[in-house]
């Protein structure tokens, strides 16, 4: 990652770590000679980088990774898994933690949904319109609040266009096939307006269309009969965009209107589907000035997000609507010569209101209403011999509960009322170049997030568990502390990084069986138990440590040859009832080659997942699994006459040996209905011009 690796290192050390280390899916999209910047990174304008760990997915290989959801798509990079509540809702799980401890945002802007509430609600993010995604592992309070604890998410596409345009130009993808026989298409375009010079325009569109996912024979729980068919899987989407900006050499300035629609059907629930509407208004800038400030950036949004949670019948059974806004704005400071080396940083702030509404059936948490402030601060470092990076961010959150309301039926939520936090996270790093080609990194910090709407108020029988949830309108501050000690190497086309870390929570707030049950009459006329889980604050910790690497075998043109590779592993316990945290994933290991030769490229991977037997008392281990994908893709330049454009033809085979194998993060009773894809093909068309 780092543009000062080149200097040569012993090929054979580097190929056996990273057969002995298994595989990678992340390291080989880059050109390992270019610096990779991070636009989440505040300290990028001055070629420096977060010490926290990071990938970036992009160009040809977040073409052969889409999937259908946010979660799949990512799902390959180290240390990033899946909840899979079925193929149509996954959000991503980075070391373990997921839901309200991710860090979902659009543009730098937080993307609001309600899918942290619920493993079966889809994120309102579609990885077809998106031209890059940014992951950051690991704490990352500091810029986004606590409910980046786990790590943050960050989709980018031009909707706002940050530089100015020449002509005409765009792109559109077509794709078939795949375990869900998907049919998916995006196209987008964007230009100059004429005569304005800086003045540019954008506009995309997208839709996918995919059938119940097919999967190796499995029998169901219950008695039902084996099936290849995860039943009521299917989906429907269709996404599009307008933006338009002005920009100069200085910066740029900006607007854009998006929507998003998403039908699909709810796994666990065979005669429910969901009926999802998300709109956002979003503007953004970015201006370099001059005097003690250098830059200033800012972005403000308005999301309104509905979805309705359809019967059978075709009644409408639950409503859940969030209507949130947001306001983030930061300052770069010009640098301070201070002992010998540079000092720069930024300052800024940060506004979010969220309103939460939930009618119906199901809904098992009141309105509410949550609004928070944050003012923070980040300050580089940069020495001959080293560079150090801390900051502090200090948060007012105030969660508001609506109660019952007045004509309620059956009161489950109580009068209105309202908590207030304070939460304070600080973190400090160094990172230490030993070479040209060879760095360690070092991260301290501590991390506060206040609980959330549904930690506090829930009270009601949540269908996607199985269970009756009860929050706790008591709950304080969630607590940690983390480390972390990491590597990186790279000499021209081959690359070594590595992570250890652990994270310990002083208060971790769990979501645990309290030992009732509550009876409730279903829709069949029929009495059911269901379990009693309830939020409650325990010691917990969590370590593991993420290895990826690369290495150029043959590197005689037209050819070259590339073995990558990459384990990941995280362990994870709560130290109050000394048993392990839920849903954790397993170890995991890939091994593959990657070979071109001029405009063609192919590649094999084999996956391994181990058995995932650190399981709670609530929950049963999760066997191994060993899985084969390959993939080839051409690239093709059109003549003039067809407009210049570049096409990249790609096909894509997974799971080839059709092996049955279950995702250990996500929900028993979702995985237990939907297993991992079967074997697959999917055939596509990438043109860019």
């Amino acid at each position: 990652m780092h543009s000062f690796f080149h200097a040569p290192f012993p090929r054979r050390a580097l190929a056996l770590a990273v057969l002995a280390t298994g595989a990678s899916s992340a390291i080989s999209q880059n050109d390992p000679t270019t610096t990779v910047v991070i636009t989440g990174n505040p300290f990028r304008n001055f070629g420096s980088e977060l010490g926290a760990p990071a990938s970036v997915l992009g160009g040809d290989a977040l073409t052969r990774a889409r999937s259908g959801t946010l979660g799949d798509t990512l799902s390959g990079l180290p240390g990033v898994a899946a909840t899979d509540f079925g193929p149509q809702s996954s959000r991503p799980v980075i070391r373990g933690l997921d839901g309200d401890r991710i860090r979902l945002l659009d543009n730098g802007a937080s993307a609001i949904d309600a899918s942290s509430l619920s493993f079966d609600h889809a994120a309102a993010i579609d990885p077809l319109v998106v031209e890059r995604f940014e992951v950051l592992r690991g704490p990352a309070a500091l810029l986004y609040g606590g409910s980046a604890t786990g790590g943050v998410v960050n989709a980018i596409d031009n909707r706002v266009p940050r530089t100015a345009l020449t002509g005409l130009g765009g792109r559109a993808e077509l794709r078939l096939g795949g375990a869900a026989r998907e049919r998916a298409g995006a196209a987008v375009i964007e230009g100059a307006v004429g005569g304005l010079g800086g003045f540019n325009w954008h506009a995309d569109v997208a839709a996918r269309k995919s059938r119940d996912l097919r999967v190796p024979r499995f029998t169901p729980p219950d008695g039902e009969p084996a099936r290849e068919r995860v039943v009521n899987s299917a989906g429907d989407s269709q996404a599009g965009a307008v933006g338009a900006s002005w920009a100069d050499a200085n910066g740029y300035i900006g607007a854009a209107l998006d929507t998003y629609r998403n039908d699909y059907g709810v796994t666990a629930e065979p005669g429910v589907t969901i009926d999802m509407k998300r709109d956002r208004l979003q503007f953004s800038g970015d201006r370099k000035l001059g005097g003690p400030i250098e830059r200033v950036e800012w972005n403000a949004g308005h999301t309104r997000y509905e979805h309705q949670e359809i019967e059978g019948s075709g009644e409408v059974g639950t409503t859940f609507e969030s209507r949130g806004s947001e306001l983030r704005a930061q300052a770069q400071h010009a640098r301070i010569l201070l002992g010998g080396g540079e000092l720069r940083g930024v300052f800024g702030t940060q506004l979010e209101k969220l309103d939460f509404s939930a009618l119906g059936e199901e809904a098992f948490v009141p309105n509410t209403n949550t609004r928070s402030g944050a003012l923070f601060l980040l300050e580089e470092w940069k020495g001959p011999a080293f560079s150090v990076t801390g900051g502090v961010r200090a948060e007012r959150v105030r969660v508001k509960s609506d109660g019952d309301a007045a004509d309620a039926a059956e009161p489950r939520f109580g009068a209105a009322s309202q908590r207030r936090f304070t939460p304070v996270s600080a973190s400090l790093g160094a990172t230490l170049p030993l070479s040209k080609d060879f760095a360690l990194t070092a991260q301290v910090g501590h991390t506060e997030r206040a609980p959330t709407y549904y930690e506090l108020y829930a009270n009601g029988v949540h269908v996607a568990t199985g269970a009756f949830e009860v929050g706790d309108a008591t709950l304080g501050v969630e607590r940690s502390a983390h480390a972390e000690v990491g590597m990186q190497w790279a000499a021209g086309a081959s690359q070594l990084k590595a992570q250890v870390f652990a994270t310990r929570f002083s208060r971790f707030i769990s979501l645990d069986a309290t030992g009732n049950t509550f009876e409730e009459i279903n829709e069949e006329g029929e009495l059911v138990s269901l379990p009693e889980l309830a939020f409650r604050a325990v010691r917990a910790r969590l370590v593991g440590v993420e290895v990826e690497g690369k290495t150029r075998l043959i590197d005689r043109a037209p050819w070259t040859l590339d073995a990558i590779g990459a384990l990941d592993l995280v362990r994870g316990s709560n130290r109050t009832s000394s048993e392990p945290l839920p849903r954790l994933p397993p170890l995991r290991a890939r091994l593959g080659v990657e070979a071109t030769h001029g405009a063609w490229s192919a590649g094999a991977t084999v996956r391994h997942l181990a058995k995932q037997t650190r399981v709670p008392a609530t929950d049963v281990p999760t066997p191994s699994a060993t899985l084969l994908d390959v993939n080839l893709s051409w690239r093709q330049r059109w003549p003039q006459s067809w407009g210049g454009a570049e096409a990249l033809w790609f096909a894509r085979l997974d799971n080839l040996g059709d092996e049955l194998a279950f995702n250990a993060t996500a929900l028993r009773n979702a995985r237990e209905l939907s297993p991992l894809p079967g074997r697959s093909a999917t055939l596509g068309l990438r043109v860019a011009w």
